[in-house]
């Protein structure tokens, strides 16, 4: 049941989204800044960007509309009436003024209401689109939240206020293209492709990076899922001149673990990139729970 000031601010003459508790990481998110690497911007944006999509077009909203995502759960949103909404990416306990909300469902609220969202228990990143997107100001021609380099809207608070822009021009859909399944929890293959400097490591080194079964790293973010397993050597020792840097590349820091970037990765690093993942691979990587199973796959050249 909403408080008399979260059912005030929710029902006011311009919507938004208020936000009542959050005990994790919530950030909002668009599909990121595009192009701007050369001025040492990174492309940010969703890091679950099927999850994304899909929650927008849910809602009728374009695909690039900015919505929330959200770690693990843990938070608590306050809505107006008349507001449409989808829930994508994790699974969990997610509930709609008490009643349970169904995930990949656009469902619209006809009094203000309460959204929950509780500990995710496939996958570990929530989407959350409402209709008309979340009409925050833009940084650089982006909504994202950049983490590493703290550009955009800072991570929410409770108390904040987020303000929904004007309907899109699309309806609601009846139904999406293709049911989609919850995040596994078993093991995740990822395709890979041989990275600029492959050769740095050891032959022992390269079999052992695409025959082992490694482990999601709880020390892992939006800059990088690291991989927890065997030792990886280097046949090459000395400085590498820092190169651009993509994201779902493989880099092998001085400790021999491998880390994949992810959408808040630094534009340049210094560490030899010995694999990346392909883009049909990197949605996955955002969903990772800690301990999880990763393999890695080749799917062209040489290892």
């Amino acid at each position: 049941m909403l408080s008399p000031d979260a059912l005030a601010s929710s029902s006011a003459a311009h919507p938004v989204v208020r936000v009542l508790a959050v005990e994790g990481r919530a950030l909002v998110q668009d599909l990121g800044r595009v192009g701007l690497a050369h001025l040492g911007v990174s492309g940010s944006g969703a890091f679950d960007r099927a999850a994304h999509r899909l929650a927008n077009r849910l809602v009728g909203n374009p695909e690039h509309a900015a919505a929330l995502e959200v770690l693990l759960g843990g938070v608590r949103l306050a809505l107006p009436a008349g507001c449409w909404l989808a829930v994508t990416g994790a699974w969990g306990p997610v509930t709609l003024e008490g009643e349970r909300l169904e995930p990949h469902t656009a469902v619209r609220t006809s009094l203000p209401c309460e959204l929950a969202l509780g500990p995710a228990t496939h996958g570990v990143r929530y989407t959350v689109a409402v209709r008309g997107g979340l009409a925050v100001a833009e940084t650089l021609g982006s909504r994202s939240r950049d983490t590493l380099a703290a550009l955009g809207p800072a991570p929410l608070a409770a108390g904040d206020e987020l303000p929904i822009g004007p309907e899109p021009d699309d309806l609601v859909p009846p139904a999406d293209r293709l049911p989609v399944d919850p995040p596994t929890t078993g093991l995740v293959e990822l395709d890979v492709r041989p990275g600029p400097r492959l050769e740095w490591l050891t032959a022992g080194a390269r079999d052992l990076l695409l025959g082992v079964v490694w482990q999601a790293s709880a020390r892992s973010d939006r800059t990088g899922v690291r991989l927890e397993g065997p030792r990886l050597d280097l046949a090459r020792h000395g400085e590498l001149a820092s190169e651009g840097m993509l994201r779902g590349s493989i880099q092998i820091s001085p400790d021999g673990a491998p880390t994949v970037l992810g959408p808040d990765h630094p534009v340049t690093g210094g560490y030899p990139v010995a694999l990346v993942v392909t883009e049909a691979s990197l949605d996955r990587l955002a969903q990772l729970r800690p301990g999880q199973p990763v393999r890695l796959h080749l799917v062209a050249g040489r290892p």
